[in-house]
C-alpha cells in the first residue's frame, strides 16, 4: 500500500496524569511546544511523508481537540473580519493551510488503548493497513523506511523501537552498602522501548478481543507468542512528553531547530 493512501490513527484520549500541571486544563496531546500542540507536531511528521488522512482517538477533554481543529486556520493565520457582511478572510490569501482530512472520534473517557482502536475500525473502511501512534511523542523517524520494513517482515504489527537517552547514573552497590562504581548510563546500555510510530495490518482487530485491555498487554503479548510482531529500530531522535520536564526539554530543542522538525514551512511537506 502506498504511504500517501494510508491513514494515521493517533491515540489522544488518555488523562496524562504524569503531566497533571498541564493536563488539568487540557488533554495531553494539546500541550504545546513552540506554541503548537504536540498533536500538530506529530501530524506534521506524518504529513511530511504524504500522509493526509488522520483519525484522532479522543477521550479526556476531547472537546478541546475539536475546538482546536474548528478554529485551526483562524488561530494560525492573520484574519480580517468584515463586520458589515459578517464574514472573515485571510489577510494573506496565499498563506499555506494544512490539506488534511481529520476524523475526531469519541472513543470514551476511560477506554483502554485496544478499545480505542476497535472503536475507529469503521472509519478505516477497507484499509489493508494503517499507522498507529501515541499522541505524546515526537521523532525524526523515517516513515517510508518503516513501511518498507513492515512489508518486508510481513507481520501483523511493526513497532518502532529505540534506546532512549540515559537519564540516570548506573550505580553498583556492594552487599554492605558501599558504592563500588558510578557512571552515566549511555544510550547503548538502555533497553529498547516502543516509541509508537507503528504499522498494523487489518487483521490486528482479531487480536483486540473486547477492547477491555491495554493494547500493550494481551493483544501485543499474543502477537509476540505467535511471532506476529516486528521491530523497526530507530536510531535517530525520539522523545516522549511524559512530564513537565520533558515539555521544557522539547521547548528548548524547538528554539534550537527541533530535530523532529523534518518538514519545511510554506513548502510542500512531502518527502516522497
Amino acid at each position: 500500500m502506498d504511504i500517501k493512501n494510508m491513514t494515521a490513527v493517533i491515540l489522544a484520549g488518555g488523562k496524562g496524569t504524569r503531566i497533571s500541571e498541564e493536563s488539568a486544563i487540557r488533554p495531553k496531546p494539546m500541550v504545546t511546544i513552540g506554541g503548537k500542540p504536540i498533536l500538530w507536531h506529530i501530524m506534521k511528521i506524518y504529513a511530511s511523508f504524504g500522509v493526509r488522512r488522520f483519525i484522532v482517538c479522543c477521550g479526556y477533554k476531547g472537546e478541546l481537540i475539536k475546538k482546536y481543529f474548528m478554529n485551526m486556520n483562524i488561530s494560525n493565520n492573520d484574519i480580517a473580519f468584515h463586520l458589515e457582511d459578517n464574514t472573515i478572510s485571510s489577510v494573506l490569501p496565499d498563506t499555506p493551510i494544512e490539506d488534511w482530512d481529520v476524523i475526531l472520534a469519541n472513543t470514551g473517557l476511560n477506554t483502554m488503548t485496544a478499545g480505542r482502536v476497535l472503536k475507529v475500525r469503521e472509519y478505516l473502511k477497507d484499509d489493508e493497513e494503517f499507522f498507529l501512534t501515541y499522541g505524546d511523542g515526537v521523532a525524526d523517524v523515517d516513515l517510508k523506511a518503516l513501511l518498507d520494513f513492515h512489508h518486508k517482515m510481513n507481520k501483523t504489527v511493526t513497532i518502532s523501537t529505540a534506546q532512549p537517552e540515559g537519564r540516570f547514573g548506573a550505580v553498583k552497590i556492594s552487599d554492605d552498602g558501599i558504592i563500588e562504581s558510578f557512571r552515566e548510563k549511555a544510550r547503548k546500555n538502555q533497553s529498547f522501548v516502543n516509541i509508537g510510530f507503528m504499522v498494523m495490518k487489518r487483521n490486528v482487530f482479531d487480536y483486540l478481543g473486547d477492547g477491555l485491555d491495554m493494547l500493550e498487554k494481551e493483544p501485543f503479548e499474543k502477537m509476540v507468542l505467535e511471532r506476529e510482531m516486528a521491530s523497526y529500530r530507530h536510531t535517530g531522535f525520539w522523545s516522549p512528553m511524559d512530564n513537565i520536564s520533558d515539555r521544557a526539554h522539547l521547548e528548548s530543542l524547538w528554539e534550537k531547530g527541533a530535530p523532529w522538525k523534518i518538514w519545511q514551512e510554506g513548502l510542500s511537506d512531502e518527502k516522497c
